[in-house]
């Protein structure tokens, strides 16, 4: 990438523009797996868009975005996995948007509040975050099986120490990807990546 170039990704109206731009396509993500009838996955999209919008929404200033290449970082598997077509790929992108979700808060909690996290916080941080969303996420789709008759979890035709062997496996492949994104936040925190990027009207004082 020219110096030019990343020059302009640094502008807060560029990057403002580039993340609206990914948060159109979680909207379009989200609409397509309803139609899909994929609901579950429509609302992680939604999700993911929601979490992305509380900024611009709360300080009532469109500019101030997230950083555009976390925002990609966490839409990258909810997109792929609507383009997923091998079982093992699906459930990746299923722990990477966990993952990502819980990257996206800490983001915002460090650029658009007065907390501070340390590199080694950071990961912690992410980590267990990402392993309490696994959790909410694994009681939605228990819930829909309840509800509404899907097999997310609960598969009549699978013995229930297989289910919960699988839950399991989930569980901690979702908490490997958590310390992944701790790591990847732990190196935002280093390099401070962003945080010109936020208009000055809103960053918080420290």
């Amino acid at each position: 990438m020219s110096r030019d170039v990343a020059q302009l990704l640094r502008d807060k109206r560029v990057n403002a523009l580039a993340a609206w731009c990914i948060v159109a396509m979680l909207a379009a993500v989200s609409v397509t797996s309803a139609v899909q009838a994929d609901l579950l996955w429509a609302g992680f999209a939604a999700a993911v868009a929601a979490l992305a919008l509380f900024p611009p929404v709360l300080l009532r200033n469109r500019d101030a975005m997230l950083p555009w290449e976390i925002l990609l970082l966490a839409a990258s598997p909810v997109v792929g996995r609507l383009f997923a077509t091998l079982s093992m790929t699906g459930n990746l992108a299923t722990y990477l948007s966990v993952a990502a979700i819980a990257l996206i808060l800490a983001v915002e909690l460090q650029l658009f509040t007065p907390v501070r996290m340390t590199p080694r916080f950071a990961v912690v941080f992410v980590a267990i975050t990402t392993m309490a969303t696994a959790g909410v996420w694994a009681v939605v789709r228990w819930a829909a099986d309840q509800l509404l008759g899907t097999t997310f979890i609960l598969d009549p035709t699978v013995s229930e120490h297989v289910i919960e062997e699988a839950v399991m496996w989930e569980f901690v492949a979702s908490t490997i990807a958590g310390i992944g994104a701790g790591v990847v936040f732990a190196y935002y925190v280093r390099r401070q990546a962003g945080t010109s990027r936020v208009p000055e009207e809103v960053q918080p004082d420290v």
